[in-house]
């Protein structure tokens, strides 16, 4: 089985900063217009992560204030003692959605739902260039 891997870069402003990547998935699929196969979107680090939600304004809102209540960032972590980077808020939320997500190509097309877009969040407390990984399975 072949394996093909594309990357990009994404400016990000940190502090669950919410950026829809479709469109640069299905770029990196169209360069190898694979009929069938499977494709992993990768976000390396551990601040970051790849989903899925329905990318619209009150979606934008809720996600953010939803992490909030489950890992607050005006709480002391561990982490935090540990490092004194602030950042332990971060890691807790990354590593609850995970730094990676698999999708079908069938006939040639990504395989979403149709309100579906493939997001990276950027959980840390700085802004940073984030390299996304596109991995193609034929």
């Amino acid at each position: 089985m072949p394996v093909i891997t594309e990357r990009f870069n994404i400016s990000t402003r940190g502090f669950t900063d919410i950026i829809d990547i479709t469109e640069k998935v299905k770029d990196a699929i169209k360069k190898h217009n694979p009929d069938n196969a499977q494709v992993m979107v990768y976000v390396p680090g551990s601040t970051a992560s790849i989903t899925t939600i329905e990318y619209e304004p009150g979606l934008l809102k809720d996600l953010p204030e939803a992490f909030e209540r489950f890992a607050p960032r005006n709480k002391t972590y561990h982490h935090d003692e540990t490092w004194q980077d602030g950042n332990g808020y971060a890691h807790v939320r990354a590593s609850m959605v995970g730094n990676s997500q698999s999708f079908p190509v069938m006939q040639y097309e990504l395989v979403l739902g149709t309100w579906q877009q493939i997001i990276l969040i950027d959980f840390d407390n700085k802004s940073r260039t984030r390299c996304v990984y596109v991995q193609i399975i034929y």
